[in-house]
C-alpha cells in the first residue's frame, strides 16, 4: 500500500480542467471555454490579460460571478470488491474582477480567483484505503498593473498571493487494514504574471501571458491510527499550482463578429514527487510503510488548444467555446485522489447590456472526460496495479455574473 497525502486548499474546493487547475474565472472566460486571452473586454481583463486594460474606455470597471460546479460520480470498475465510486460533489465558486480608470498610460486592477481546487471524497472500501477524502482549496488575490508603451501595444504585470489549505482522509478499517490517518494544513504563496497585447490596425489582435508557478508547502497536522491508537505529528508537503504560458490571436469583423485561438502550454511537469514529511519518526512500520514514503508523479507538461466565438446583435453578446485538454497523470502514477483522463470542453453563454453601464449574462460549460484505462501491471497503486477502467466523472459549470461601469 502506498502513502497517499496530497494538500488541501480554502475557499473553494473542485477539480475539472486537466489535473486540478481551473481557468474559467468568470461569465465570459466560462462562455468561451476560456479562449479569453487575445480579446478581452471586461473588468475580467485583469486576470485573462491585463495588458488589454490599457486600451479599455475611461471609466473603473467591475466584474462579479457566481459558478456552481457539478461534479458527477467517478466510477472505477475492475473486480468484486475493487470496484467503486466516488461521491456527487456540488460546490460554489466565487469570483471578483475590478480595473481602475486610466492614469495617463497606467492603469491597475484586482482579480479574486481560483486557479485551482480538488475534491474526490470515495465511498467503496479499497478506494477510502487511498482517498476516503481529498480536498484542495484555494484563493488567489491578483493585483496588476498595465503600461502602454505604443498606440497599439501595452505590457502589464502582477502579483500572485495565494492563501490555500487542505484536508486528507484515509481509512482501510473497512477494507480489513486498521489504519487510518487524518491530516489538514494551510499556506500562503506567492508568484508573478505577466501579459502582452499588440492590436493591428486590421482588428488583429496578438497576446502571450504567462502565469508563474506557485509552490504550495502545506504546514499542519497528522493523526495517525492502528486500530484505536493514535499519534499527533506536524506536517509539511509542497505541491505546485503549474506555470502556464497562453499564445493567442483574436480577429473581429465590422465589431459584430470575434473569433479567438488560444494556445496553452501548462509545465505540470515540475510535480516530480508527493513526500509528505512528519516532525518525527514514524516507528510503527505498518503506519511508517502506509504514510511516510515518497510518492512518484513525474507529470508531463501538457497542451491546451481552444478556440471562441463570439457574435454581439445590438444589446446581446452571444459566445461560444470548444477545447480539447489533455491530461498530464501517466498511467504509472495515477491515483484513486485524482482519477484523470483526456477531455473535450464545450461552453456557450450570454451578456446582456441592461443599460449603458450595467450588463449581466449566464454560461454553462461541460467538461467530457474521456474513458480510462489502466493496463494491468503498470500503476505503482497496489489495487491499481491490477488494472481497471475509470468512466463517468467530468463536470457541469453554470455561471452568472453583472458587470457594471463608472
Amino acid at each position: 500500500m502506498k502513502k497517499l497525502i496530497y494538500l488541501t486548499l480554502a475557499t473553494t474546493t473542485v477539480g475539472f480542467s486537466a489535473a486540478y487547475k481551473i481557468p474559467e474565472q468568470s461569465v465570459n472566460s466560462m462562455a468561451l471555454g476560456a479562449a479569453y486571452v487575445a480579446h478581452t473586454v471586461g473588468a475580467d481583463s485583469a486576470y485573462y490579460n491585463p495588458a488589454s486594460m490599457s486600451f479599455m474606455d475611461g471609466y473603473s470597471y467591475i466584474d462579479g460571478s457566481i459558478t456552481l460546479a457539478h461534479l458527477p460520480s467517478v466510477e472505477y470498475t475492475l473486480v468484486a470488491p475493487y470496484s467503486g465510486k466516488s461521491k456527487v460533489e456540488d460546490i460554489p465558486i466565487p469570483n471578483f474582477h475590478y480595473v481602475s480608470k486610466p492614469y495617463g498610460k497606467l492603469r491597475w486592477g484586482l482579480s479574486i480567483a481560483t486557479p485551482a481546487g480538488l475534491s474526490k471524497r470515495w465511498e467503496s472500501p479499497y478506494q477510502k484505503l487511498y482517498a476516503q477524502e481529498f480536498t484542495l482549496r484555494n484563493v488567489e488575490i491578483n493585483p496588476s498593473i498595465s503600461y502602454k508603451l505604443l498606440n497599439n501595444f501595452s505590457i502589464a504585470g502582477g502579483i500572485r498571493v495565494v492563501y490555500s489549505e487542505g484536508k486528507v482522509g484515509n481509512d482501510g478499517r473497512d477494507a480489513l487494514y486498521p489504519i487510518k490517518r487524518e491530516v489538514r494544513g494551510d499556506t500562503i504563496e506567492f508568484g508573478y504574471n505577466l501579459a502582452l497585447l499588440y492590436k493591428s490596425s486590421n482588428d488583429i489582435n496578438l497576446a502571450l501571458t504567462y502565469r508563474s508557478k506557485v509552490d504550495l508547502d502545506e504546514k499542519g497536522y497528522a493523526n495517525l491510527y492502528l486500530g484505536d491508537v493514535s499519534k499527533r505529528y506536524k506536517t509539511d508537503v509542497s505541491i505546485p499550482i503549474p506555470a502556464s504560458l497562453n499564445i493567442a490571436i483574436s480577429k473581429t469583423w465590422s465589431d459584430i463578429l470575434t473569433l479567438e485561438f488560444v494556445y496553452e502550454r501548462t509545465f505540470w511537469s515540475e510535480y516530480k514527487t508527493l513526500d509528505f514529511n512528519y516532525d518525527q519518526e514514524v516507528a510503527n512500520p505498518i503506519l511508517n510503510n502506509a504514510f511516510n514514503k515518497p510518492i512518484e508523479k513525474n507529470w508531463k507538461d501538457t497542451n491546451t488548444f481552444r478556440v471562441g466565438v463570439t457574435y454581439k446583435i445590438d444589446d446581446l453578446t452571444v459566445m461560444s467555446g470548444f477545447a480539447i485538454d489533455k491530461s498530464p497523470i501517466p498511467d504509472k502514477t495515477m491515483g484513486f485522489e485524482l482519477p484523470d483522463s483526456d477531455a473535450k470542453i464545450y461552453s456557450i453563454g450570454f451578456k446582456y447590456q441592461q443599460t449603458k453601464n450595467l450588463s449581466w449574462g449566464a454560461a454553462i460549460l461541460y467538461d467530457d472526460k474521456d474513458r480510462r484505462s489502466i493496463p494491468a501491471g503498470v500503476a505503482d497503486n497496489n489495487i491499481l496495479s491490477n488494472g481497471g477502467k475509470f468512466t463517468n466523472g467530468g463536470a457541469w459549470l453554470t455561471v452568472v455574473g453583472m458587470s457594471y461601469k463608472f
